[in-house]
């Protein structure tokens, strides 16, 4: 029932990251897991999102074979499945192609830390991974190199990664990468950004995970 329930929240985030223009038609991919557990779901290759079911969702394990029989799983599974290798505290991950993330990711330009809400929730600047084509291990492994401890990624000339605990906060760390991006498009018309210092991201940090919302 659990896994149920977690496919059905992927169907709504999907949802979401349409109505909220981060990506287009059937591009990107989405997919969770319950914490602890060595299998996670996943978007289902080149599916409209505003018409999935939970039954389209796609079971995989953590080395990214289909572990049920359905759907195609996204073409992108490696890349979640290194990730969430790599990081136990990751429990989601949405990949969208939002504009001012992609522009950045085409230009193979990171995105600083100029803003206080992306070192609350990236953990740092967003920085760019080195080029490797869709779907391969090579992309899955330079994806996680850059991300290090951080909570978001940038795909050369490809998109943007956004991992959380939930999927909630990888939703929201999309949308707040956007934003950053443009934001530090536009700051480059005034002058040029200011970065925050690293002291001053990791206050940030912590008091995001410390401290920040009702516990």
């Amino acid at each position: 029932m659990l896994l149920l329930k977690i496919k059905q929240m992927v169907v709504e985030y999907g949802e979401k990251i349409v109505k909220e223009g981060l990506v287009v038609a059937t591009w990107g991919n989405i997919s969770a897991r319950e914490e602890g557990e060595d299998i996670f779901v996943i978007t289902p290759s080149g599916m409209n999102y505003m018409t999935l079911e939970p039954e389209d969702i796609v079971t995989v394990d953590i080395n990214g074979k289909q572990v049920c029989p359905g759907r195609k799983p996204s073409v992108e599974t490696p890349l979640h499945a290194a990730i969430y290798r790599a990081r136990p505290d990751v429990g989601a991950i949405i990949h969208t192609h939002s504009t001012n993330a992609s522009a950045c990711a085409a230009a193979r330009v990171d995105i600083p830390c100029i803003m206080e809400d992306l070192a609350s929730m990236v953990g740092g600047p967003v920085k760019v991974a080195e080029y490797a084509l869709t779907g391969t291990e090579k992309l899955a492994e330079n994806a996680v190199k850059a991300l290090e401890n951080r909570n978001a990624v940038l795909l050369a000339n490809h998109g943007v990664v956004s991992v959380g605990r939930n999927l909630e906060e990888a939703f929201k760390i999309s949308l707040l990468v956007e934003k950053g991006a443009e934001i530090f498009l536009k700051s480059r018309i005034l002058g040029g950004p200011v970065s925050l210092d690293e002291e001053e991201v990791k206050y940030l940090r912590e008091f995001y995970i410390k401290s920040y919302g009702q516990k």
